[in-house]
């Protein structure tokens, strides 16, 4: 996983092929990463969660528990300028969605299949930006 407030528009490989079911794979489509630290992703989740439909795509965290990654939407990284967080997009390789955890020492939190092909970024963008502010709320209520 990349490290929060890193800057980076490496190569990753979240995305593999998905099929459902023995159903034929989903058409190619791509996907990004936002990777935001625990406390604050954790937050987002349960606001998106609560939010209207199934707002929230499937998301990873990894095994020493610093970070999650929302799988956005290819593209995303191109725009993405949250204080905090860092999107690392797939340069645009027409993969899709895998079950197996993409990176070792990951696992997912809301698996594929489980939840939307992706997280709409302007919805996520929004959720991190009230997470930020109950964890700082929450912070200076100690």
């Amino acid at each position: 996983m990349v490290e929060a407030g890193m800057e980076t528009r490496q190569s990753i490989d979240v995305c593999a092929p998905l099929t459902r079911g023995g159903e034929p794979p989903v058409p190619e489509a791509g996907c990004d990463l936002v990777t935001v630290p625990t406390r604050q992703g954790l937050e987002a989740v349960d606001i998106l969660r609560r939010g209207a439909g199934d707002a929230v795509g499937p998301v990873l965290h990894d095994d020493g528990g610093d970070t999650l990654g929302f799988v956005v939407p290819p593209g995303t990284a191109a725009a993405w300028d949250v204080p905090g967080s860092t999107c690392t997009e797939t340069d645009g390789r027409g993969l899709q969605l895998n079950p197996e955890p993409p990176v070792e020492g990951s696992d997912w939190l809301l698996p594929p299949g489980e939840a939307d092909l992706a997280t709409d970024p302007t919805v996520l963008r929004a959720a991190l930006g009230e997470a930020a502010r109950l964890i700082e709320a929450a912070d200076n209520c100690r």
